[in-house]
């Protein structure tokens, strides 16, 4: 594609700059994603060469330090005790002993049933006492796998904190010989309520995100690579084991007959994008609208307007998207009013039809956007200067002409990371779809994939569907889970380098 200097594409007419803009977008995507992969390169690249220095860094210490530095490699704290740092060496010397407690009680044997997932199932043994077969209850793949992380994750937190133990004794011999005096105890916690507030403060919830988010994670990718399922749950009927990239086979190879989970993903895939798209701009252009026109000049009873609009939000979700599904039944409110009023003779199935479902499904959700990007916008609004407007209609610019050159290149810098924000939580938006649909209409050119699929599933909503009923097929929905975090980060990766609030950042300032 030709590239257009600053002159020349002052040249070009409207249509021609959209297209020219357009076209370098997508000329861009495969440089982007090139400079994507490179960054992911030399991110794994420096991390080498951390550690590399970490190590290096370890062994100087180990050769230049003294024999109570030494020693410390062995007993963690015992530099610091040595030093008269008592209560960094009785921090560091007690969560040694818990690690290697936690070990030989628990840990060892979870990290070597790791690679197994189990030996022995449930099985029919006699039991003398009672005089009969019962089942006996063995290993436990899920406990296995949930313990097996944690305990991994506890070798690298002792690992790290090995580490700066080792760190303290280089610094505090650094200390000593530069004829300075180091820290005592009433001086750590001195500095713990005080410079390093900050970090005190942070510990816990960085203790929280590790726990309840990034564990979690962990754990739900590595089910991916198991047969997790309801055969195979893994205590009560049989253990789940490890089964490599076959899950991810399954979901991406293409069969002409039978199962195949790619042209599922494939086309669940399509309409997710779909519906995000039309889900966020009808919302937030409409949104916008509805703010101009009741802040216009002119409008009485704003008040009143507004809360109309925002009744709309005080009323759960849950019971008016169940209200608004029952009143578009077949026998519902709306087929009924219609044909009392002559104007169909036959119901329409406005949840039957996949075309008409999913319809229907955009504009009921333009109802419940609307008011929250009013909101969002009227507050905007009211703090766009007024001399902006006057001065473009002193220079005689229409209506249309001062929305697109003041009011929506203000409202995006604004707005850029919501608008965001919002179109990757609306392909996870659960509640609208299966409220109003449950997913359906059902698809039967994909009826053999687990989960029944339907024309307006989204993704989020076929993975609930394979999670759930009598065929749960957990390893699936592991892979799905992956993939969906895949597409939102690549998007959200692509669009927001390309957001007013990042290129422009100085514009509004």
């Amino acid at each position: 594609m030709k590239k257009y200097d600053e002159l020349e594409y002052l040249k070009l007419s409207k249509w021609q700059k959209f297209l020219y803009k357009l076209l370098s977008f997508f000329t861009s995507v495969p440089t982007r994603i090139w400079n994507g992969i490179c960054s992911i390169g030399l991110f794994f690249k420096k991390i080498g060469v951390g550690i590399a220095a970490e190590a290096k860094d370890i062994v100087t210490t180990f050769v230049n330090g003294d024999w109570k530095t030494k020693l410390s490699y062995l007993v963690m704290g015992f530099g610091c005790l040595a030093r008269g740092q008592i209560l960094r060496g009785v921090l560091f010397l007690l969560f040694e002993i818990v690690f290697i407690f936690y070990m030989i009680v628990f840990g060892a044997e979870q990290i070597g049933l790791l690679a197994s997932l189990g030996v022995q199932g449930p099985a029919r043994e006699y039991n003398a006492v009672f005089d009969s077969y019962q089942t006996q209850y063995h290993d436990n793949s899920f406990r296995i796998l949930l313990y097996g992380v944690l305990t991994i994750f506890f070798i690298i937190a002792f690992l790290y904190t090995w580490r700066v133990n080792i760190r303290q004794n280089k610094v505090a011999e650094q200390i000593l010989r530069s004829g300075k005096k180091l820290k005592s105890g009433k001086d750590d916690l001195r500095s713990m309520v005080d410079d390093n507030f900050h970090r005190t403060l942070l510990a816990l919830p960085l203790t929280g995100i590790l726990v309840f988010t990034v564990m979690p994670i962990v754990f739900m990718i590595l089910v991916a690579f198991t047969n997790y399922d309801a055969a195979h749950n893994g205590y009560t009927n049989q253990l789940f084991t490890w089964v490599g990239l076959d899950n991810f086979k399954t979901m991406f190879t293409w069969t002409a007959g039978g199962v195949n989970y790619s042209a599922a993903f494939g086309e669940i895939l399509t309409w997710t994008l779909i519906w995000a798209f039309f889900a966020t701009f009808t919302n937030y252009f409409l949104g916008i609208f509805v703010a101009m026109m009741i802040n216009k000049k002119g409008i009485h009873l704003k008040k009143l307007w507004r809360t109309v609009l925002i009744m709309t939000i005080a009323i759960p979700q849950f019971i008016s998207l169940l209200y608004v599904s029952k009143m578009f039944s077949l026998n519902g409110l709306v087929n009924g009013f219609l044909m009392d009023l002559g104007i169909i003779h036959k119901a329409i199935d406005f949840w039957g039809t996949p075309t008409l479902a999913r319809i229907m499904v955009i504009v009921i959700n333009i109802w419940i956007g609307i008011p929250y990007l009013m909101l969002i916008a009227t507050g905007i609004l009211m703090n766009i200067p007024a001399d902006l407007y006057e001065s473009a209609k002193i220079d005689g610019a229409s209506g249309w002409k001062q929305f697109t050159k003041i009011t929506l290149p203000y409202m995006l810098f604004i707005t850029g990371p919501y608008l965001l924000t919002s179109f990757t939580g609306n392909m996870n938006n659960f509640n609208v779809i299966y409220l109003l649909t449950g997913g359906g209409p059902t698809n039967p050119s994909l009826s053999g994939a687990a989960g029944s699929v339907g024309h307006t599933d989204l993704l989020i909503t076929w993975l609930f569907k394979i999670t759930t009923g009598s065929d749960t097929k957990y390893y699936l929905a592991s892979v799905v889970g992956i993939m969906v975090f895949v597409v939102v980060a690549v998007i959200s990766l692509i669009v927001y380098g390309l957001l007013p609030s990042v290129k422009n950042e100085e514009d509004f300032q």
